[in-house]
């Protein structure tokens, strides 16, 4: 970014707080942030990959390693937050986690990990730094997915977390406006992070993408989809669309369902049970590097007493 245009910028100087930003979306998004001449936070489960994305970040940042289905660690990266950079005027719940396959063989608790870390999570990020975003008057980003608009069999956790997101992020815009912070929701298509790395692996996101436009099945950088979200927080947008486009989608969405399902359903009769379990389990290194560590913590513990 041009130095004028960063000097002129409504975000420079300011504290933005990125969960989720040890890779992907959220690494990419704190580049454009700081590039934009804010102080970022970068919150995530893995300390080393959040200490080398935020090596080359031109502006003073903040690496706590968290997990934001932890409120009290949470609460505590808030503090630290406040006490090293400032109030934060920017939150941006971006962490994410997706685990695919039949919905009966997928472990219960691999299939709660996905719904506690889309949908708790960002709740989780929103308790934590309400009052901040209140004192500076500031925005909640919740990243949502077009998972939301039409739910794809094989991704039941995921696709239900999203759509949860969604909902709550807007039920909490009518309860903050009246304090003066505003809350955005994105919708992100297909993007190149390795959570989709195996996409073409996987029957349902594979006959999903090839029976859309030519134009839906791009996939876009994690750094394109960056700017287009740097773009809605500097305009403080309620909806912001990665890529633009999807706006138009929004009044054709009650038929998205119908038209996934029936999809959908002609791939699942080509394939038996075996070849489906292929792809069972997390998506990506991010989800698997935090189920890793869930999975020691939830040993550490023990079972309950």
């Amino acid at each position: 970014m041009h130095k004028d245009a960063v000097h002129d910028s409504p975000l420079q100087g300011r504290v933005a707080v990125v969960t989720g930003a040890a890779r992907g979306i959220g690494e990419a998004l704190a580049r454009r942030l700081s590039g934009a001449g804010m102080h970022v936070a970068l919150l995530g489960r893995e300390a080393q990959s959040l200490q080398d994305a935020a090596a080359s970040l031109p502006n003073s940042t903040l690496c706590i390693e968290a997990d934001v289905t932890d409120q009290h660690a949470l609460d505590r990266a808030a503090e630290q937050v406040a006490d090293r950079l400032g109030d934060a005027t920017v939150v941006v719940a971006n962490a994410g986690v997706a685990a695919g396959g039949p919905f009966r063989q997928t472990d219960a608790d691999l299939w709660r990990r996905v719904i506690d870390v889309n949908l708790i999570g960002a709740a989780n990020t929103a308790r934590a730094f309400l009052p901040q975003l209140s004192r500076t008057r500031g925005y909640f980003l919740q990243i949502a997915s077009t998972a939301a608009f039409g739910s794809a069999p094989m991704m039941s956790a995921y696709c239900a977390s999203k759509a949860g997101a969604e909902s709550f992020a807007r039920a909490l815009r009518g309860e903050v406006e009246p304090d003066g912070v505003a809350v955005g929701i994105a919708y992100v298509h297909w993007t190149g992070t390795d959570m989709i790395s195996g996409m073409d692996d996987h029957p349902v996101l594979r006959a999903l993408r090839a029976h859309q436009p030519w134009f839906a099945r791009r996939v876009h950088s994690p750094d394109q989809v960056a700017e287009w979200l740097t773009a809605g927080i500097t305009h403080r947008a309620l909806h912001i669309y990665a890529p633009p486009w999807l706006r138009w989608c929004q009044p054709l969405r009650p038929l998205f369902p119908t038209v996934v399902t029936r999809v959908a359903r002609r791939e699942l009769r080509r394939m038996n049970s075996d070849e489906l379990a292929v792809d069972l389990g997390v998506m990506g290194a991010g989800g698997r590097a935090d189920w890793d560590a869930h999975t020691i913590e939830a040993q550490r513990s023990g079972p309950p007493q």
